[in-house]
């Protein structure tokens, strides 16, 4: 009869411990992170956009036919490189018409300085003579008059000189400006004429966007520009997930009175290569609004949301134990914590959503 009981007693024990679950064999696999203190900078995140700084319209800066046009929309091309020609027919015919016109201006005033010398000469022959019987008065007055008349005469030649060769110069800066070349790098966006157009001076060929040469440009509250000067660091968050700093550059002065903000202008910390950023491209802003020097923080992964109410799963001896918190604002990838977490919990930042309260887990 005892074996009998004792048999029984351990055939309950055995079925009891079967029942019992194994912790180490149903522990969910987690990741985790410590609650810690750090340095923080309080910050709001706003919208901005990248510009670029070096874009507009290419225009001839001299009239004439498209003879060929060598940059088509989307072409990348480099400083000084041609993107279109006119006619040159017409324009070198001008060049040539002024240069011939001032060898004949230089000729007149050579004609012009001869005669001044020999004016010049005869007055000196006759004021010889002023002390001899054979002087005349009247006559040196006469020549007095010739040699100022030939003087006038010089200067006149020498201001056609001059007029002759501005003229060559500007037909020598027509017939150069007949290639429009490239002022900065960049890419052509927007195609405004067509081989066979007529155009004149002024007249657009390509518009043009540098997408190296760029800045960002962000709407801030006004409540929050006491934050900012420039030189302050701000990060960025690109549309790919990659994050980058910026600096301050200026802050407007204008006000929009219907959304209350100011723009900022920000300088990237980096040299953007080609086709990398778009000009109008988003780009999220984290600004500085308020200093603290230490502040516990949470990881934004390991909160979990319920209507208003914030919560995180804290890891004590494997297991993890659902509790309610308090937090405060974001600090990048962070919240500061007001309440509910101590310094040096382990919580739950991954595979958290699927857990319940008191699991084992494991990492």
């Amino acid at each position: 009869m005892i074996l009998r009981k004792l048999g029984i007693s351990a055939a309950l024990c055995l079925a009891f411990l079967a029942a019992r679950p194994n912790h180490a064999d149903a522990a969910t696999l987690v990741a985790v992170d410590p609650v810690r203190v750090e340095s923080v900078n309080e910050t709001i995140s706003v919208v901005g956009r990248f510009l670029s700084v070096e874009k507009g319209i290419v225009a001839t800066q001299t009239e004439g036919a498209v003879a060929e046009i060598f940059a088509d929309v989307g072409t990348r091309v480099e400083a000084g490189q041609p993107l279109a020609q006119l006619d040159v027919e017409r324009l070198t015919l001008r060049r040539d018409q002024w240069k011939a016109q001032l060898e004949v201006a230089r000729a007149l005033q050579n004609q012009a300085r001869a005669s001044l010398a020999l004016e010049q000469q005869t007055l000196d022959r006759i004021g010889e003579l002023e002390e001899s019987a054979a002087f005349s008065q009247a006559r040196q007055d006469d020549q007095m008059q010739q040699v100022a008349r030939m003087n006038a005469l010089l200067a006149s030649a020498g201001a056609g000189v001059d007029q002759a060769q501005a003229n060559l110069d500007l037909a020598e800066a027509d017939l150069a400006g007949a290639t429009i070349r490239a002022p900065y790098d960049g890419v052509i966006v927007l195609r405004h004429t067509e081989v066979g157009s007529y155009l004149d001076g002024g007249d657009s060929v390509v518009t043009m966007v540098n997408d190296t040469a760029i800045e960002i440009e962000a709407d801030v509250p006004s409540s929050s520009i006491s934050g900012l000067r420039p030189g302050v660091a701000v990060q960025l968050t690109l549309d790919n997930g990659t994050h980058r700093q910026a600096t301050v550059r200026a802050i407007g002065v204008a006000e929009d009175a219907l959304t209350r903000t100011r723009p900022v202008r920000f300088l990237p910390d980096w040299q953007p290569v080609p086709g990398e950023i778009a000009d109008g491209q988003s780009v999220l802003v984290e600004l500085p609004v308020a200093a603290i020097e230490q502040a516990l923080t949470v990881s934004k992964d390991a909160v979990l949301r319920d209507g208003g109410r914030a919560s995180v799963f804290v890891v004590i001896d494997g297991v993890a134990h659902s509790r309610d918190v308090l937090l405060g604002a974001a600090v990048g990838a962070r919240f500061i914590v007001i309440e509910g977490l101590a310094e040096g919990d382990v919580v739950v930042v991954r595979g958290n959503e699927a857990l319940a309260d008191d699991t084992a887990v494991t990492f």
